[in-house]
């Protein structure tokens, strides 16, 4: 099939794939949503196979190309790309497509149409859309919240203690490809990762075991996170060590440990880095 957004290289062939779409953007807190896809990219060897022809989403004068010139001489000019990538499992029942890209910025009727054609076409019957948000949670817990449209997928999700979402305000790409989703009988579902709202400057690489953990089970396949829980367990002491040194950092600990609330979803509307009620890590971590 010819598709007007989306550059076909080849056409994998897969057994009863799952999709699974980590997107940046506003959805995308400490960036575990599109990190999460490039996790499951590289630790899948997952291989790129299709690409969005970015022109007809994105707004350029937002999301700017990056330009690279080296002594007066042009060198290079890359844009932000929205890729799938698919990957074959000998052992599993189930193969992945991952989709890596940034929310789109127009056009979302389209995107959706031709995703969920493009899954159409792979044999997809799962979709599962990834996201992250800044809550009042601590930096030790691992919550994450999600919706789903099947029951199979309710039952898997409470098993691992998802939260069920209860939410009414603006909405993501995520809920699009949801809404859609359904009317064309895939199996749905969203999953959103609560990140404490006092950090930024990191990598969330608890998030990332978790999140990775979960996804694993959902797709019944294996994923190497060898790694990730220690790096985790290493700058939470860094974290720790941060907050006994600074009584203001104490402060802002104890009011979220009166006051957490799971599943809230009111920071999606927050801005935590206009607060000062933020500590970016990268100016204690890393050397100057």
């Amino acid at each position: 099939m010819i598709f007007q957004s989306i550059d076909i290289e080849y056409t994998p062939k897969l057994v009863n794939p799952m999709l699974i779409c980590g997107f940046g953007g506003w959805g995308n807190a400490l960036n575990v949503s599109k990190g999460m896809a490039k996790l499951l990219i590289r630790r899948l060897k997952a291989e790129p196979f299709a690409r969005v022809k970015t022109d007809a989403f994105y707004r350029f004068d937002e999301n700017r190309p990056v330009v690279k010139i080296e002594n007066g001489r042009f060198k290079s000019l890359s844009f932000d790309s929205a890729d799938f990538y698919a990957t074959n499992f000998e052992s599993t029942a189930r193969d992945v497509v991952i989709l890596k890209a940034e929310e789109p910025q127009l056009n979302w009727n389209r995107f959706v149409d031709e995703l969920l054609t493009l899954s159409g076409e792979l044999g997809v019957d799962t979709i599962i859309t990834l996201g992250s948000m800044y809550d009042s949670v601590l930096h030790t817990d691992r919550v994450i919240s999600g919706i789903a449209s099947h029951d199979s997928l309710f039952v898997q999700m409470a098993a691992k203690d998802v939260l069920p979402i209860y939410y009414s305000g603006p909405s993501a790409i995520h809920s699009l490809i949801h809404a859609e989703g359904i009317k064309k009988k895939y199996k749905c579902a969203s999953l959103w990762y609560h990140c404490p709202y006092y950090l930024q400057g990191t990598t969330h690489h608890g998030a990332l075991y978790h999140l990775g953990s979960l996804l694993a089970f959902l797709g019944g396949f294996e994923l190497d996170l060898v790694g990730l829980e220690e790096r985790s367990r290493k700058l939470n002491k860094k974290i720790e060590t941060l907050i006994d040194a600074n009584p203001e950092l104490q402060r802002i600990i104890n009011e979220v440990r009166k006051a957490k609330v799971r599943g809230s979803w009111e920071s999606l509307n927050a801005s935590p880095e206009k607060t000062s009620n933020v500590i970016n890590l990268k100016d204690f971590l890393e050397p100057k």
